[in-house]
């Protein structure tokens, strides 16, 4: 089976190469637009430069790490799984490796190969490249659509908008999207920041640059209630706190003003409470004789302990032998619940996914198509759809980018 639609793909980012690729595969003409000179200019940043194409797993643990825009997902999701995400890659030369998490890395740890493959197989499928040529608006008109660029306007057949979010806006990712489905008459919900730092009342400035490992972070809000909680690594800012789990919990702190929110961190979550007590009890009596900052050291990162005394409301210049049972409890609430006040997020543009987009309802989650705009589609994250950190939001703009893909080479019959 084939289609002959005339199909335009704005925006090169890995949901919008999907759907150029998928389109031709179908036998559509595909003219994929991009404003940078190169495409996937933002995947080839990702994972800090190595690319975490996607998570090793099943359709339904997908779905399952979906923040928002889960069941609209499904039909997609289960179309194009990580497994065909992955058959892709490897079959285009990229091999693959799976890490902690079931994180999938391209083998050589090089963001790049995953760009470049994606690149070639475009070229080998016969959609037609337009870099360095933003779009300056779609608009349907007389049952075709007009794309208008800086060198003209040409027709095509349908369109599927896959422009990205507002984060990371120096990789191209500006907002274009929302005002193409805006003039269309597509509804956008609210903007957020997602995956973003966290920046905390407290001021770690000293702590700037220690990474804690195998450390749990716990999220409550304000009725106290568990948002949030989830063992890895994160690291101290001169602003507050980042890394992977406190990211990962941004993206469920969205109910309430970030500052309605707690945040805990267990440093040694391994450990029970009562078999922590007992080894403090042990520190704190085989060094009696020590100040408490000296006493402590080795329970934590060297920079921490002053911290931990602090929270703890207990004299660092006070003898270890000194320490009494209401003393020592302090200290452990200090160890297992250390105590951050999150203030507010970082800025939108330092954000890993834009949080909101095109309003779900507004679409069919088999085609990514607009219910009242045919030939119109959506893939990426210009919809309101995101995930937590792990490979899941890449997993999202492929499968997306497939399914808008072969609806849109279909969408002129």
């Amino acid at each position: 089976m084939s289609a002959n639609a005339k199909i335009a793909v704005v925006g090169a980012g890995p949901a919008g190469m999907f759907a150029a690729l998928k389109a031709a595969e179908y036998g559509a003409s595909v003219t994929l637009f991009e404003k940078n000179e190169k495409v996937g200019r933002k995947l080839a940043i990702t994972g800090k430069g190595r690319c975490n194409v996607t998570n090793d797993c099943a359709p339904a643990d997908v779905i399952s790490h979906v923040v928002r825009g889960g069941k609209f997902l499904y039909s997609s999701v289960f179309r194009f799984p990580p497994r065909r995400v992955m058959d892709f890659f490897e079959e285009a030369g990229v091999p693959l490796k799976t890490e902690h998490g079931n994180r999938v890395f391209p083998a050589s740890d090089r963001a790049y190969d995953v760009v470049d493959a994606l690149l070639s197989q475009l070229i080998s499928s016969g959609v037609r490249l337009r870099t360095s040529c933003p779009v300056l608006s779609v608009l349907r008109t007389d049952g075709s659509f007009e794309v208008k660029t800086r060198s003209g306007t040409e027709k095509y057949d349908a369109v599927v908008i896959a422009t990205g979010g507002i984060s990371y806006p120096l990789t191209g990712s500006t907002g274009d999207g929302y005002a193409f489905a805006r003039a269309s008459g597509v509804p956008v919900t609210d903007l957020l920041p997602s995956l973003v730092p966290v920046e905390t009342k407290e001021d770690f400035s000293a702590l700037s640059g220690l990474t804690l490992k195998n450390v749990a972070l716990t999220v409550r809000s304000q009725s106290g209630s568990v948002v949030f909680t989830r063992t890895g690594e994160m690291l101290f800012s001169h602003f507050g706190v980042t890394g992977p789990i406190v990211l990962s919990a941004t993206a469920s702190m969205r109910d309430h003003p970030v500052s309605g929110y707690k945040m805990e961190i267990d440093l040694k979550p391994a450990v029970k409470q009562d078999e922590f007590d007992e080894r403090l009890r042990s520190v704190l009596e085989s060094s009696s004789g020590k100040d408490l900052i000296n006493a402590l050291r080795g329970t934590a990162p060297a920079a921490m302990i002053p911290y931990i005394i602090k929270q703890a409301g207990v004299d660092p210049r006070c003898r270890a032998g000194n320490i009494n049972r209401t003393a020592r409890r302090a200290l452990l609430s200090a160890y297992k619940e250390f105590r951050l006040t999150p203030t507010r997020f970082r800025p939108i543009d330092e954000a890993i996914v834009t949080a909101g987009g095109v309003d779900l309802r507004a679409l069919d989650p088999k085609t990514m198509g607009s219910r009242d705009v045919p030939g119109l589609f959506f893939a990426g994250e210009v919809i309101d759809a995101d995930a937590y950190t792990g490979g899941f939001n890449l997993q999202i703009a492929f499968s997306t980018g497939a399914a808008a893909g072969e609806a849109a080479a279909f969408s002129a019959e």
